[in-house]
Formats: C-alpha cells, structure tokens, sequence
C-alpha cells in the first residue's frame, strides 16, 4: 500500500531518534527545523556547493577525499586546506564531526566555527559518523553553520542504499528541497531507514 507520508514519517523519525543519544551531546538543533531526505552526505554536499560555488572551498588535511574532487571539479580553482593558509570572507567550509581522520573532534573546530562566524562563511557540518562514537559535543549552536548533514552508512551495512538527512535554518527552495517537495526520493532506502532506526539507537553500535 502507498504510504503518502513516509518520507515525512522518516524524517520526524531520523530527528527525534539523533537527539536520543546519551553517550554523545546535541544542542542548537531545533534551529534546524528544515529536513530533507539525501543520498547519504554526498548529495547534501553536491547541493551546498552549487549554492556557494563563487566562494573558494577550504577543508582539513584529512577530511573525506570527496572534498578535493569537489574543489578541483566544481570550482574556478582548486579548494585548500585550511591548515594552508588564514580564512577570507570569501570561502566556504566543510568540516565532519567526528573528523573523518581522527574519529574525535578536531583540535581547531572551534576556532574555525568562531572565525566563520566572524566573517560571515558558510559552513557545513558533515554529522555522518553519529551512531557509531561517543563523548561527542554536537553543537549546532555557531551562526555560521548553514547545513548539516547525516547518514546511517557508516552506523550500519547500507552504504550502497545512501540513507541520508540533510537539516538547514531556512527552506531556500534548492534542488533538493524541490525533490523533497515532490515526493522525487528514494523510498525504498527511505522504508530501509525507518526500519533500522526504530530497531536501534544512535548508541547501539558504541556500546555493543
């Protein structure tokens, strides 16, 4: 039978179930109140870029390789690594929590989130790995932060089905909030999300 509202339903349910967790901290997302269904993080990343891509993409030394494809493919110049040089009005940045090299946070994460904020970049935060760490502060709290993204594919075996969320402040009516909008989403990976988070928590994994 046709579930006219399970796109919705999984999303209500992806939101709720991420501010459950005991081993980590959410706070500052009830300003995200705007939730789209994504291809995993990558999808939510593609979108962001689109929206920014007369700024200069600038990330980590050892943050998700798709970040440089990004930067050489997407750009009129290659991104840099933020540890290569001060930050300009001009950029945009993308920083995963837990960093994508060290699995906790990065030493300068707050000192990049206030510089940001001072000098009005946007940033995304790439919030993947939720689900499978601990003693993590998420805070959502740094007015620079513009989107926020999530995926069940590190936290279980369904890299392949690209289960993702992407939260934002404002709806701008991008691309995929239009596919949103429409119903255009995968709901077959949308029913295989739904499943798993009602039969886990985000502090399963961790504490098996």
């Amino acid at each position: 039978m046709w579930n006219a509202d399970l796109q919705k339903t999984f999303l209500d349910e992806y939101y709720a179930w991420i501010q459950t967790t005991s081993l980590n901290t959410v706070t500052g997302i009830a300003d995200f109140k705007v939730r789209a269904f994504s291809q995993g993080t990558t999808e939510a990343f593609d979108k962001f870029y689109l929206k920014n891509s007369s700024r200069r993409l600038r990330y980590f030394k050892g943050e998700y390789m798709y970040h440089q494809v990004a930067g050489r493919q997407y750009f009129d110049y290659a991104g840099t690594f933020i540890d290569d040089g001060a930050l300009e009005s001009n950029d945009l940045v993308v920083i995963s929590l837990p960093f994508s090299d060290t699995r906790n946070e990065h030493p300068r994460m707050k000192e990049v989130l206030e510089e940001c904020t001072r000098l009005n970049i946007p940033v995304l935060v790439d919030y993947a790995y939720l689900g499978i760490c601990s003693g993590i502060t998420f805070d959502l709290t740094h007015p620079c932060i513009t989107d926020v993204t999530f995926s069940l594919s590190k936290t279980f075996p369904v890299p392949h089905l690209r289960i993702g969320m992407r939260l934002t402040r404002q709806d701008d009516d991008d691309a995929l909030l239009v596919m949103n909008k429409t119903g255009y989403t995968n709901r077959l990976s949308i029913q295989v999300g739904l499943d798993l988070i009602r039969t886990w928590t985000p502090d399963s994994i961790p504490t098996m």
